[in-house]
């Protein structure tokens, strides 16, 4: 069994329009909504083996703040090719980890995690998935079991959707 975590970025601030979209820090509100996401994962047990984080400030900021609720004893990868990757790269990206670590958290952006989402789930929870299919917010977590016993054989359409949790849920 594999298990693939996608959070989106919590909420970015905007209070420097011209900033660079890439160096754009988290809104206050960005701060708290990984904290409660963080502590969340981290009484629910969802404490992933490896990250990719975007190297995005605002991911990387987000992972720096959720990583306070869970075990820091994982492997954690800033990779600036999240910030545009496409849901395909993400997906070869995470058919070359390593088979020993059965959990992945990815952290990103939408629309293409909310695209890569949609792409490997092909059931789940009714709740989750008609979450999942209003919006995925800043901030909320998709959380897909996967029947495999390694990363390569990854495909979309298998992925069984756990839970879809957004930060509003856990205030």
């Amino acid at each position: 069994m594999k298990t693939v975590f996608l959070l989106r970025h919590a909420k970015s601030s905007w209070d420097e329009p011209l900033l660079e979209d890439f160096r754009r820090p988290l809104a206050p509100r960005g701060r708290k909504a990984a904290t409660r996401m963080g502590r969340f994962m981290g009484r629910e047990g969802l404490i992933p083996q490896h990250v990719l984080c975007s190297g995005a400030v605002r991911a990387t900021e987000t992972w720096e703040l959720l990583s306070e609720g869970l075990d820091r004893n994982v492997s954690v990868e800033i990779r600036d090719d999240i910030y545009h990757a496409s849901p395909a790269s993400l997906l070869q990206l995470v058919r070359s980890l390593p088979d020993h670590e059965d959990s992945v958290l990815l952290i990103g952006h939408n629309p293409t995690f909310e695209n890569l989402a949609r792409q490997l789930i092909g059931s789940g929870d009714p709740e989750a998935l008609r979450d999942l299919a209003s919006k995925y917010p800043t901030a909320a977590l998709a959380v897909l079991d996967f029947r495999i016993g390694r990363w390569v054989e990854l495909e979309p359409g298998e992925g069984d959707l756990r839970a879809f949790v957004r930060p509003k849920a856990l205030a």
